[in-house]
């Protein structure tokens, strides 16, 4: 026989004979069973983004193939952009690992943020438990309850990290309507800085979602401890008729672009993500026990009894989004980059 015919036939041989790979064309279900997935959160514990997390992670395993175990984690740091960065960059690709982190993460890469090292089109979106609305808020010993009032008085608002809706939204008020929020950064989460207004050593937040001041702070509204603004989405809250919207207070349309562009995002007001590169019969299952989940009824009761709102939006509708965002016209990217400086 010919020496290669040999050789090859003997390799072969060797390949029949060899145990097949344990990841080769696993389902979701042999892949997942007895495993456990970690959820990371990109805030500290107490906030919405941690209770949404944690809630998730109580009730999707019943849904999601082989049931595994749903370990929350938090990894709070730079307004979600240490977890973003993470998910990109480190995180396993095998669909043992996604994330929640702060909605306006996703685009920091568009907005010139060079610490932001990741692609957000690229990041395989899971879904969002709600669309949002966001409010400005000032404590009630601040001498200020109205837009007029803060354009005219400086008032000094507490924030995580530039990437984070309490850094972005008031800069955006700043240089669109000329609002005077004195911006302190670096807390670890929305929590904290509930905290420091409490303790005075702030005098509001701007960039609060409505349904984590439901949830979380409902006493502060009913004994009127906060004063609500304006509301920060492209449409009011129903529960906030008489309150004004940002985007009823452009003046053009260039305002109205840019209030569209950093907006957009409340839609994904709760943003669930798993890294690129995770087999895509791994994400689909991820995404469908997502859906499954937002209608099971024992989730809807926790939702009900922490006044947690759910209006679910698929991760197929949230890629869309972020990939519509990163289409706007660059002279209103530009401007908008030049505001959050």
């Amino acid at each position: 026989m010919h020496p290669l015919k040999l050789f090859f036939g003997s390799a072969l041989a060797v390949l029949a004979l060899a145990p097949p790979s344990p990841c080769h064309a696993q389902t979701p279900a042999e892949f997942y069973k007895g495993r456990s997935i970690d959820l990371y959160i990109g805030t500290s514990v107490g906030g919405g983004y941690d209770a949404y997390g944690r809630m998730l992670a109580r009730h999707i395993s019943k849904y999601l193939p082989g049931s595994p175990i749903i370990v929350p984690k938090n990894m709070e740091g730079g307004g979600g952009l240490r977890l973003a960065n993470y998910l990109a960059n480190a995180a396993p690709k095998d669909g043992t690992a996604f994330a929640i982190f702060n909605r306006g993460t996703a685009f920091d890469p568009l907005l010139g943020n060079k610490a932001a090292q990741f692609e957000a089109t690229k990041f395989n979106w899971i879904g969002s438990t709600n669309d949002e609305v966001s409010i400005c808020a000032t404590w009630h010993t601040s001498g200020v309850s109205s837009v007029a009032q803060v354009t005219a008085k400086e008032l000094v608002v507490g924030a995580t990290g530039p990437s984070g809706d309490t850094y972005q939204f008031p800069r955006i008020a700043n240089g669109v309507l000329g609002t005077k929020f004195k911006i302190i950064s670096g807390y670890p989460g929305g929590n904290d800085v509930d905290f420091a207004m409490e303790r005075g050593e702030v005098q509001g937040r701007c960039g609060w979602s409505f349904t984590s001041v439901k949830s979380t702070r409902q006493s502060w509204l009913d004994r009127k401890w906060i004063n609500i603004l304006m509301q920060l989405a492209l449409a009011k809250h129903p529960d906030l008729p008489d309150v004004p919207l940002i985007m009823d207070l452009a003046r053009s349309d260039e305002d109205r672009a840019i209030f569209k562009l950093m907006f957009a995002r409340q839609v994904m007001a709760w943003p669930f993500a798993m890294p690129a590169g995770v087999p895509r019969d791994r994400v689909e299952a991820m995404r469908k026990a997502f859906m499954e989940t937002m209608g099971d009824k024992d989730f809807i009761a926790d939702a009900n009894k922490a006044i947690m709102e759910i209006r679910p939006v698929s991760g197929a509708d949230i890629q869309k989004l972020v990939e519509e965002v990163y289409e706007t016209p660059a002279v209103v990217v530009r401007k908008t980059m030049q505001l959050l400086q």
